[in-house]
């Protein structure tokens, strides 16, 4: 008996190893071996171009590993970036880009990757708006808005001649009026809900950082009644007096802010 289970010990490493080496021959071998990075890069491209966003990036990795230095390289970097934005992978999407800018801040295609960036924030930009409703609107924060325009405006700042900057403008000014709306429904919150002090404060910061929206004209309306409802009737007087020269027929301070009829209003 002894001398038996050395040998069925044996036999069933032989079977195991003979099973390893037939799995082994199986695997297809890797086509690519051997290609030059202007092949992988080309081959990613067509991936690309077909929407295969996922081969693309398996070739565009298979290139920054054998040849991690030179345009190919560079390039990849940024092409990666753009697969996972448009396979809707914003986390790995801004990775790939950050680290582009973060190796390469001379880059010629620096202007794109910055406006790349901003467009995949802007995107998750959109859900911010458009989830709103009348749950906890003091704990929501438009945090992709805000990265979206940083981006587009280190853009425009930076490459003013840039063939995006002028899309990258024309965004900005959506994403202003967006987070100009947000503060506006925040004030309107807080005001439903007695906070006064809160909903002129939110009203303020509104005047301090988009004067330039038409949401102004109903933020100075909240700031009146909120000093109205607080007793403080010399601030009320004064938001008044600036409402009315800036909107001599304005009927924001009458607005009914307990009701909020304009919840959902236009950008």
């Amino acid at each position: 008996m002894t001398k038996i289970l050395p040998r069925i010990l044996i036999s069933a490493l032989l079977v195991s190893l003979m099973a390893g080496c037939s799995s082994l021959n199986n695997e297809k071998p890797d086509e690519t071996q051997g290609w030059s990075a202007e092949k992988l890069f080309s081959a990613a491209k067509s991936e690309q171009v077909s929407r295969s966003y996922e081969a693309s990036n398996k070739l565009l990795e298979k290139l920054e590993a054998r040849f991690p230095y030179g345009r190919y390289a560079q390039q990849a970097q940024l092409e990666m970036g753009y697969n996972y934005y448009k396979d809707q992978e914003p986390a790995l999407a801004l990775a790939a880009i950050d680290r582009f800018i973060k190796q390469n801040p001379s880059h010629p295609s620096l202007d794109y990757a910055l406006y790349l960036k901003g467009l995949v924030t802007f995107n998750e930009s959109q859900g911010f708006m458009s989830n709103i409703s009348k749950q906890d609107m003091s704990e929501r924060d438009p945090k992709a808005a805000k990265e979206s325009f940083n981006s587009f405006r280190d853009l425009v700042q930076r490459f003013p001649e840039s063939k995006y900057a002028r899309d990258a403008e024309i965004r900005m000014g959506y994403l202003i009026g967006a987070m100009a709306k947000y503060e506006l429904h925040v004030g309107r919150y807080y005001f439903q809900r007695g906070a006064y002090l809160a909903a002129a404060n939110r009203g303020r910061a509104l005047l301090d950082n988009y004067a330039n929206t038409k949401q102004v004209e109903d933020a100075l309306g909240l700031m009146i009644q909120s000093y109205d409802k607080l007793g403080m009737k010399e601030l009320s007087a004064d938001t008044r007096r600036v409402l009315l020269q800036n909107y001599p027929n304005s009927k924001a301070a009458e607005v009914d802010f307990e009701t909020d009829p304009y919840w959902w209003a236009p950008i």
